[in-house]
């Protein structure tokens, strides 16, 4: 194995173990105890202490070690950062702190959009929507989830505010989590794909109000489908399309087709 697979094999081991409270904050780390316990070479362990510092977990002092820092110090935006606590015990309460993020930033930045998005960014949201709902008939959860990051991407990026778009790594692990970690229907639910529609056209009709009012209720249908499925054991990705929160069977006309309206 390469050395950036050694670095990435051990970051990943040992990031989520930190994460999880092993080893603790305050606890201090030899770097030939990590050599031993990866099997690596001390220029591989120090790649992994670097890439940590970075993102506030350890520090490291010579003649004294690695120590583990407190949760208040570390890096919480890090998309590492969230990967490692999606993949905890912690799941949904850091799915819920991402939500409350989410409902704060994405509908004002849709709002923001509608006024600032160029034709480039309109162009982006059509395909998107179009890209979801033909893989949401597939049931191709991976590939409808790699165009509904692109639209939150298209959405942050259009807001016109660097703030907002600086977010959108954090937002893509929030949808990649909830994929990942079996809190997605086995088919994306068709009011979910309609309101993904609805945002398009809001923006690019230049409507703030409707883009708003529609990412809202993006975020929220979000939030109560994961609890919904949190608070079903077993329930993943492979359960049956039928099984439908509302109770209703799929029909092929259930996902919308993205309707698109010219910005004046």
């Amino acid at each position: 194995m390469t050395t950036p697979g050694l670095h990435e094999r051990v970051l990943s081991r040992l990031g989520p173990a930190i994460v999880a409270g092993e080893p603790a904050p305050g606890e201090v780390l030899r770097l030939e105890q990590l050599e031993a316990r990866y099997g690596v070479s001390r220029t591989v362990v120090r790649e992994v202490v670097k890439v940590l510092e970075s993102m506030r977990v350890v520090t490291s002092r010579r003649r004294v070690g690695v120590t583990v820092l407190p949760r208040t110090e570390w890096n919480i935006f890090d998309p590492r950062m969230i990967r490692w606590r999606l993949a905890g015990a912690d799941r949904m309460e850091q799915l819920s702190s991402l939500s409350q993020l989410r409902t704060a930033v994405e509908p004002v930045a849709a709002a923001l959009a509608a006024r600032n998005a160029t034709p480039e960014h309109c162009g982006r949201l059509t395909a998107a929507v179009i890209g979801m709902s033909v893989s949401a008939r597939r049931g191709d959860l991976e590939e409808y989830l790699r165009h509904d990051i692109e639209f939150h991407h298209a959405v942050l990026e259009g807001s016109g505010n660097e703030m907002f778009a600086g977010l959108t790594q954090v937002v893509a692990e929030v949808l990649a989590g909830r994929t990942h970690h079996h809190l997605m229907p086995a088919r994306p639910e068709p009011e979910a794909l309609r309101l993904h529609a609805e945002v398009s056209d809001a923006i690019q009709g230049g409507d703030p109000a409707r883009a708003e009012k529609a990412m809202r209720a993006i975020v929220q249908e979000a939030i109560e489908a994961m609890e919904a499925m949190a608070a079903e054991p077993g329930e993943g990705p492979s359960r049956p399309p039928e099984r439908r929160r509302s109770g209703g069977k799929p029909r092929a006309g259930d996902v919308p087709r993205p309707h698109v309206t010219r910005r004046r």
